[in-house]
Parts: C-alpha cells; sequence; structure tokens
C-alpha cells in the first residue's frame, strides 16, 4: 500500500511540475523555509540544528588534537561524517555507513574543503607535531528531501561559532578556549533536480523519488565556484548548468544573510 501511495505522490508532483508549479506552492528555483538554531550542545565546540521544510539535521563540531599528515607537516584539516538515522526514516538502517550517507558527506564536506574557507595552517599547533582536527558531524532527525543543503547549512552553521580549546603543554584544558574558529568565506550547497525536463531547487522527498538527475554546486560569499556533484542517471544540458550556477550564487547570498 505504500508503495501505491507513493507512487500516486510522484505522478502528482511530476504533473505539476509539467505545469511550472509545485505541490508545496513554491516557484521552482524557490527554497522551503530554512529555521536555524544554534548553540544546542553543551559539549560542542559548535553545534546547530537546521529545519529546512520539514527536513531537519543537527551539525556538531569538535576539535581534535592529531598529528599532521606527512605531506603537510604545517597543517590541521577537517572531517565530516554523517549518519542517517532511523528516526528520520524507516528506509534508514543502523550500522556502518551506506552509499548515501558516505555521499552526503563526501560533498559537504568537499565544498568547505575546496572554498579554502579554512586556512589549515592556522589549525597547526606544533609544526610536525601536533594539529587540530576539526570533526564535523551531521545526524539526521527527519528525512523530507535535500539532505544536501539541509546539511551544508547545518554544518556552517555550527562552524561559525566553534570554539578552540584552549592547549597548555600539549593537552587540551577543559571548558577553556582559546578563540574562535576562522572562516574566511561561506560555503554552501545548493541542489537542483531535474524532473520531467524541467529543473528545481531543494527538492522534497517526493520530487527526490521523481527525479531524473540531481546536481548539487557550492558556492562562496565571494561568488567563488567551489566544487559540483552529480547523482542519479539522467543528465543536464550544459545550459541548464549554467543556469544552475547562476541561481547557486543568488540563492547561496540569500541563505547566507540568515546565519
Amino acid at each position: 500500500m505504500d508503495d501505491v501511495i507513493w507512487d500516486l505522490r510522484v505522478d502528482s508532483a511530476v504533473k505539476l511540475i509539467k505545469e511550472g508549479k509545485r505541490i508545496d506552492g513554491r516557484a521552482l528555483d524557490e527554497y522551503r523555509k530554512i529555521d536555524i538554531q544554534n548553540h544546542i550542545s553543551e559539549t560542542a565546540e559548535g553545534s546547530a540544528i537546521v529545519n529546512l521544510g520539514k527536513t531537519r539535521i543537527v551539525a556538531g563540531t569538535k576539535m581534535i588534537l592529531g598529528t599532521p599528515y606527512p605531506d603537510s607537516q604545517d597543517q590541521g584539516t577537517i572531517s565530516v561524517g554523517a549518519e542517517l538515522f532511523p528516526i528520520a526514516s524507516p528506509s534508514f538502517e543502523f550500522g556502518p555507513p551506506k552509499a548515501a550517507a558516505i555521499e552526503l558527506s563526501r560533498v559537504i564536506d568537499r565544498g568547505i574543503r575546496e572554498s579554502k574557507s579554512i586556512d589549515f595552517k592556522d589549525l597547526c599547533i606544533t609544526e610536525g607535531e601536533q594539529v587540530w582536527i576539526v570533526f564535523v558531524d551531521l545526524y539526521t532527525m527527519n528525512d523530507d528531501g535535500n539532505f544536501f543543503d539541509a546539511g551544508s547549512i547545518a554544518a556552517l552553521s555550527a562552524m561559525l561559532e566553534t570554539k578552540i580549546p584552549k592547549v597548555e603543554d600539549g593537552k587540551i584544558v577543559k571548558k577553556e578556549y582559546s578563540g574562535k574558529l576562522k572562516l574566511s568565506k561561506k560555503p554552501l550547497l545548493c541542489t537542483f533536480a531535474k524532473i520531467a525536463n524541467k529543473i528545481v531547487i531543494d527538492p522534497t522527498l517526493v520530487e527526490e523519488k521523481a527525479q531524473d538527475a540531481r546536481f548539487s554546486v557550492s558556492t562562496a560569499d565571494d561568488k567563488h565556484l567551489c566544487a559540483f556533484q552529480k547523482g542519479e542517471q539522467g543528465s543536464f544540458t550544459r545550459s541548464e548548468i549554467d543556469e544552475c550556477i547562476e541561481i547557486a550564487f543568488k540563492r547561496g547570498k540569500e541563505i547566507r544573510k540568515t546565519l
């Protein structure tokens, strides 16, 4: 019965999109309402919960002391991880990360990393010995589509309030801080779905089930194009890609004003 209901909902979504409309009344290039709450965790260095329509995701940052990579002795790094919890959707299961969770974390990580918003040299404590690793953990709470953009907003929101723990004699001093994580840019993802040869931004879950192709664009506030990610089996024309990039810069600028 559930499959039949989903098929009917998908058919309705496709029919409306062919007419230039959407089930929730949005324009094809319009985002759902975005609600951001910061500082939701007392133990994380930075945290946020984001509601993108009915999609909900939590982000938390943790600063961990580590050793630098052999080829970057004076640089720290970041690591983004994502967990798709069963509480968010009955299609998610506990256990090792599945392909969808791995793709989600990698796309968000790449957008941040390639924006160069964090100078990894600022994360070096002692060259060749000790650096900071910024862990960004994402936890899904409700799935109504587009975890890519919701996760990107949550990750950036948490990073913007991240405090750097104080270090003495190579160890972290609990509940003491030396400053905040520096970000020179605010990278954000904008995700598009191609449905019935039309392009929509911020697809809902039913629209994701109807999509032939997905395209995510990461932009920064200096009009810098950071990264792309193409998903699903369908394709985009060159003009469609150009249109998505133009819209991503416009919508990304609007979203940054809310952070």
